[in-house]
């Protein structure tokens, strides 16, 4: 049971230059265990999925540890070539989810990830591509959830249990380019902007 509204946060990234997928699972480990420090914080749940080159993460928590963990990534991607991860992208934060779509967090390396025709990704609208993510990763995490009791390395096996739920490495490579897709730092921009309705509105 959860003691706070839960909120979901969908996030891409390109891995930086000689940076070996441990370090990316340890840097967020990390991050998770200092977010918990403060007991008013909820559970992390979520699942990162771990490409050659890129990862798609997802992220189940209250508001506060969401809003620390966009802070964090903006302070990666504030430096520079030498960063952890490059062109992170915001693709969703969800408010007020109902439930988790996990009930822990998982860590999967894709090792054979499925490719598809780069024209289909590029004759489809980023919201449109996004909502595909989305699907697949609901797919996903019912299959993660039929196979949680019945494996402790669920985490290693996600990829072999079905490959044809992962997102295409060139899907994500696709939303790393995409202008629509806000950074960190732009997100928190907006997010913390107050907002300036027209006096006649």
């Amino acid at each position: 049971q959860c003691r706070f509204l839960l909120h979901r946060l969908l996030v891409v990234a390109r891995l930086g230059e000689g940076v070996a997928a441990e370090e990316v699972a340890g840097y967020h480990r990390g991050l998770f265990e200092n977010a918990l420090e403060d007991h008013s914080r909820e559970q992390v749940s979520g699942l990162l999925l771990l490409y050659s080159s890129y990862i798609f993460h997802v992220v189940e928590s209250c508001s506060s540890t969401i809003h620390l963990i966009i802070q964090d990534l903006a302070s990666l991607q504030n430096q520079g070539r030498s960063a952890l991860l490059q062109e992170i992208k915001v693709l969703v934060v969800a408010h007020n989810i109902p439930t988790r779509l996990f009930p822990d967090w998982y860590v999967a390396i894709a090792t054979a990830p499925v490719t598809r025709p780069q024209d289909s990704t590029q004759s489809q609208s980023t919201a449109e591509v996004v909502a595909e993510c989305h699907n697949l990763l609901l797919k996903l995490a019912a299959c993660i959830q039929s196979f949680e009791d019945d494996s402790e390395d669920t985490n290693e096996s996600v990829h072999t249990l079905a490959p044809e739920l992962l997102i295409p490495a060139e899907t994500i490579n696709y939303l790393c380019n995409a202008e629509e897709c806000a950074s960190p730092e732009d997100f928190l921009r907006i997010y913390l902007s107050p907002s300036q309705p027209a006096l006649d509105s």
